[in-house]
Order: structure tokens, then sequence, then C-alpha cells
């Protein structure tokens, strides 16, 4: 820290990010330095000399990453999101801390999930094009009401409870799948399978883990109902893209609703228009007619970025003044059993 000021690096900055940590920040009590680089092995050397790193879902924070950070003095990992496969906690344990911001507004991701599912059920996507054109014909636009229909939630953690409440809202029933079920929430909990068969609609809210990871694959897609629409808001490899594409193919899949790609850290946040696409596989999910892809946007409200903002500043303002962080991630929560510090003071 120079001059009693935390020094943050801060990478894969976009022009939102900027304008809302500027904001929370107004009174100046951070230095941050802005990198558009994604933090990676090739660039951590950038943060030499800094306290903090804060991060976004695609910057890679690999063992050997946290190796160079921590050598290079800093202490922090802060990420900027709810979702931390990214980052190698493990490894980071005695090293390097790490937190989180583990809810900045699950109306705004909810919400996404059901404008995604509302413009590909009733082709608003397709007619708007049309209508740009003059064109007021309504031929292939039929669609589906949701009323009547079963929603299949998977994971019920902030944002699979709310976008359960909206689907409710629209009439449908709601089943649920949690590894860890919540109580008291109203939720009708079922097993994954009774998920596959039984829904006409499968909405992902669900991180990713080593179990988790293409839970929709071929032998899934080939449980679930003809013509199911499955929307992902969550992370790209909870689906093998392609048995997607031959589950879309073989008419199983009715549509695909995708604002995450298994491979998007490449592609999504940037301007390719004029380019050729490297990565075939989402350049044929985006050719097909019944698949929606949104660039990783769901987050993307201005009250969402507020809290991001607030929560990861607030998280490194406990770290370096209170010698603790609520929201501290911690291998041994999650993997030995629960850590004995139970976020009283740091993990380690």
């Amino acid at each position: 820290m120079d001059n009693g000021k935390v020094r943050i690096a801060f990478f894969d900055a976009k022009e939102y990010d900027i304008a809302s940590f500027e904001k929370e920040n107004a009174d100046g009590r951070y230095e941050i330095k802005y990198f558009e680089a994604k933090l990676s092995a090739d660039t951590a050397n950038l943060a030499a000399g800094y306290d903090v790193v804060c991060i976004f879902v695609n910057d890679e924070a690999g063992a050997d990453v946290i190796d160079t950070l921590a050598a290079s003095g800093v202490k922090l990992i802060a990420l900027r999101c709810a979702g931390y496969n990214n980052v190698d906690i493990e490894h980071a344990f005695g090293k390097i801390h790490v937190a989180r911001v583990p809810a900045y507004s699950p109306y705004a991701v909810a919400e996404h999930a059901m404008a995604l599912l509302l413009t590909s059920i009733r082709r608003i996507h397709k007619a708007y094009i049309r209508t740009r054109d003059f064109n007021f014909s309504l031929s292939g636009l039929t669609g589906f009401d949701l009323h009547g229909k079963t929603a299949g939630v998977v994971g019920t953690g902030k944002i699979g409870r709310v976008f359960a409440d909206i689907c409710r809202g629209f009439g449908m029933k709601v089943i649920a799948y949690d590894k860890f079920p919540g109580s008291g929430n109203g939720l009708d909990y079922v097993d994954l399978d009774t998920i596959w068969e039984q829904s006409d609609i499968i909405s992902f809210h669900c991180p990713l883990t080593d179990e988790t990871r293409h839970m929709v694959n071929a032998d899934t897609i080939g449980r679930m109902k003809k013509g199911v629409v499955i929307i992902n808001t969550s992370r790209g490899a909870l689906i093998d893209s392609e048995a997607l594409l031959d589950g879309i193919k073989d008419r199983r899949v009715g549509a695909a609703c995708l604002h995450v790609h298994e491979e998007e850290s490449d592609v999504f946040f940037h301007d390719f228009s004029g380019h050729i696409i490297e990565d075939d596989t989402l350049a044929r999910l985006i050719s097909m007619p019944n698949v929606i892809v949104t660039s990783h946007q769901a987050f993307l409200t201005q009250e969402a970025l507020s809290n991001i903002a607030a929560t990861t500043l607030s998280n490194i303002t406990q770290f370096f003044g209170e010698g603790r962080c609520e929201n501290e991630l911690c291998y041994k929560c999650e993997k030995v059993g629960g850590c004995p510090q139970e976020h009283k003071k740091l993990c380690f």
C-alpha cells in the first residue's frame, strides 16, 4: 500500500466496469489500475507491486498464476462475480486469499433467462428482423403458451428461486433440483431424472464443478421431452455443446437459450463482426434457427453493476481493515467439512 491506499490491479476491464468502480471509488480511497488484458500466466506479472487483483469470469487464476501473484506480493484475489471455477482455490490456500461477490442481482440474471425464453418461443427476434424490412408476414412465427407448462429449475440459490417465482407468475408448474435442497421456499424438489423426463423447459442456475460439468450430454438429452427448451445462464460447460448440437439436429431439443458457452473466454466480450470465428461449435450453434446466444450479459444492469462494485470494494476493505472477509472462499469450507474460522477471521 502506498500512502495508506490499497493498490488494485483490475484485469479484463470494460467501459461499464470502469464507470461503476470509479463511481464507487469517488472518494479515491483505492488506487485502481485498469488493464484491458485478461489475467493469465502471460499477464500475471502486470500485478507486481499491487495488493489486490480484481478479476472476472474469463480471467485465469490457476496454480501457476497464483504462484506468480503470491511471489509478487499480491495478498487478495477479488472476484467481481459469483462463480469461481476459474480459480484454483485449493492451491491458493496458504498463499493468497480469494473473495467473491456471492449475489449482486439475482433479478438481473433470472429476468434475462426469462427474456431469452420469451424471445425464443414467441419468435420475437425473428419478427423484429422481419419488420425492420417491412415484412409483416406471420409465417413461421407460431409459438406456444408458457401457462400450464412444466419448468425444471436446476440450482435453487437466489437466482434459481427468483426464476422459479417468475415461472409461477406465468402459471407454470415448477419442479426443482438442488444437491442441497432448501427448506421453506415452496419448491417441489425432485431428482435429476425427473427433471429430464418431465420438464418442458429446463433452466440452469448452478455452479460449474466436476460433478456438474457436461450434466447436459447425449445421455441426458436422450431422456428429455421431445421439443424441450434448454436455458443456460450459469456456466457454459454445464452443457456438452456437441451433444446439444446433435440434440437440435435430431429434433429432440426444441430450442436453446444460451447466455454462456463452454469455450467463451476467447470470444465473448469482443467484437468479431467482419471476422471469421475460430470456434466452429459456437458458429454452428448460432446458425441454428432455434438457438439464441447472448454474450454473457445477464448481469449487465445498472443495479447489478453498482452492487458488484460496492461488494467487491467492501470485501477489500474488510480484508485489509478488519482482518476478515465474510465473502472469502476457502477450499476447506467445501471439501474438508467446514473451515473452523467461520468467517470470523481470515481462513489462514
